[in-house]
């Protein structure tokens, strides 16, 4: 019996051993996690991070966005300039810019303001004579049809980085001004890379503060025959030998005068529509642009010249406004180049 017992007794204790190490067991597992150092886990973080800003940038790259931070470093850039007009008003802040050119100083015209412009337009529309008369100013620096050069135009790229060295004031040309240049920008033929690029072209106009100027004309009949007669000169010249787009003497514009080309009725209609539409596309394309819009015909008869019209049409840019104007006003007749 006492054998029996005892073997009952130790049946019944292993339960509770059992049951004890259970609770070991548990109350172990309750215990908190073991902790890593806190310079590991900074460790990870910066490798994380690094990671991060690596696939960042290849991402940036891929969708040709890293010009477009460098382009907003060179704005920060000018904003950042101890410049301050107390006259300019805060409308135009955006429009006024103070470069700082790679290539010289500036010197103490390092404060005067900048405007920057854009003269769109089409082949013989009298921009080149119209061109003329903003570079008569010394203080207007219009350096011609830049991207009549493919390479310049041949992705947007390439036309950021060619406009940002024009805004730049670091553009050489023979229109280059001194350092207190006031007013820069160039002449963009509209089936040079302008409407192909549109949007992109819109937006960077948009963020650099450039004030656009449409130079069309009314008459595409005549622009029509003056693109013919100029195709003509090209292939003949008739002046002395030589081929010239645009001339400054009533004399060589006789000359020229008297080619009376032949125009194919049947494709007349299609290529007045096309130059239309042209025109129309550039005028809705940059409808967001601060701009103006002249016609080549009423500015040689002085009808858009008239301050207040002219500047409830530009209804910004004072500056720029007030110089086109004063040189428009000062040049006679006899001073306009011919376009036939």
């Amino acid at each position: 019996m006492e054998g029996v017992g005892r073997e009952h007794d130790s049946s019944v204790a292993l339960p509770v051993e059992d049951f004890g190490a259970a609770k070991d067991t548990t109350s172990v597992s309750t215990k908190p996690t073991r902790r890593y150092p806190l310079a590991s886990w900074v460790a990870i973080l910066a490798l994380a991070t690094l990671v991060g800003v690596y696939i960042f940038s290849l991402s940036l790259k891929q969708n040709g966005m890293l010009f477009g931070l460098r382009q907003t470093n060179m704005i920060e850039k000018e904003r950042e300039q101890p410049c301050h007009h107390p006259g300019i008003p805060e409308t135009e802040i955006p429009l006024v810019h103070f470069p700082t050119p790679n290539t010289y100083s500036r010197k103490e015209c390092a404060c005067t303001p900048v405007r920057f412009f854009a003269i769109l337009s089409m082949q013989r529309s009298g921009s080149g004579w119209f061109e003329t008369l903003l570079n008569s100013h010394e203080n207007i620096s219009s350096n011609g049809e830049i991207f009549s050069v493919k390479d310049r135009r041949s992705n947007v790229t390439a036309i950021t980085q060619t406009l940002d060295k024009l805004y730049n004031l670091d553009w050489v040309s023979s229109a280059a001004k001194n350092e207190c240049t006031a007013a820069v920008g160039l002449k963009w033929m509209l089936n040079q890379g302008l409407m192909k690029h549109h949007q992109e072209i819109a937006e960077y106009f948009n963020r650099r503060g450039v004030s656009l100027i449409f130079l069309l004309r009314r008459n595409l009949l005549q622009r029509y025959v003056s693109i013919l007669a100029n195709d003509y000169d090209r292939n003949t010249k008739q002046l002395s030998g030589t081929h010239k787009a645009h001339v400054h003497h009533r004399g060589q514009a006789d000359v020229l005068a008297q080619y009376k080309p032949t125009i194919d009725t049947k494709s007349l209609i299609a290529e007045l529509k096309r130059s239309d539409k042209l025109a129309a596309d550039g005028l809705v394309s940059f409808k967001k642009i601060r701009s103006i819009v002249l016609y080549y015909e009423d500015v040689v008869s002085n009808r858009t010249v008239r301050p207040l019209a002219l500047y409830s049409c530009l209804g910004i840019n004072q500056h720029l406004f007030l110089l086109i104007t004063s040189i428009l006003l000062s040049f006679r007749s006899s001073q306009m180049c011919w376009i036939f």
